[in-house]
């Protein structure tokens, strides 16, 4: 039901929904940002590839695990940034959450790739005594997953984390009390009242 203007009144209408959408996207991209680490977490510290490598005759080749963190050792570190942005994002405004979300693209970008890379080349490349090697698909996929989830949510905070507001303006005061508590004339001014014997803090009006 509109206002007496035409207008929606406060909470409703188009109003509302930009309030509930400016709580929704600073949670959302959060959230995701905790995920996307987390998963990056996860994956890095998992065995992705058993290989055997070739050692000089007459030693036998040598079979062995190799970690996420071995494989991909940016993995665990895409991770670790992601979980601490997920932190900075609501520490942050302005210019300092664009950047931000640069971060978080870069390092879900690292994820990604390194998820892709052992995906489609194992871990052969670059690495010539390996005779032999078997990647485990679901590690590298997460890493992959992980490395997409946080390039969306550093699109959302690019596009979108200007606007946001930072964690302390809830707590911020406003109207008179705030500016009375700002202008150091008035703490001036009480010491001299208090010097008078009169408080200071009664703003209502005597009358004599």
């Amino acid at each position: 039901m509109s206002g007496p203007s035409g207008t929606d009144p406060p909470g409703t209408g188009r109003d509302g929904a930009a309030r509930a959408r400016a709580r929704r996207e600073p949670a959302a991209a959060v959230v995701g940002a905790l995920v996307a680490g987390g998963l990056a977490l996860v994956a890095g510290g998992q065995a992705w590839a058993r290989v055997v490598t070739e050692r000089p005759a007459p030693l036998p080749p040598v079979e062995s695990v190799l970690q996420g963190g071995d494989v991909a050792p940016l993995v665990p570190a895409g991770g670790l940034l992601l979980l601490a942005a997920a932190g900075a994002l609501l520490a942050v405004r302005g210019l300092a959450r664009l950047g931000v979300g640069m971060l978080v693209a870069a390092a879900a970008a690292v994820l990604a790739w390194s998820g892709l890379r052992a995906l489609l080349w194992g871990v052969e490349a670059g690495a010539p005594e390996v005779a032999e090697s078997s990647v485990a698909v679901a590690w590298p996929a997460l890493a992959l997953a992980a490395g997409l989830l946080g390039l969306a949510v550093a699109a959302l905070v690019v596009t979108r984390g200007r606007g946001w507001a930072g964690m302390g303006s809830r707590y911020e005061r406003s109207g008179p009390g705030a500016r009375r508590a700002a202008d150091p004339d008035r703490s001036r001014d009480a010491w001299a009242e208090l010097d008078r014997g009169h408080d200071p803090t009664d703003d209502a009006p005597t009358t004599r």
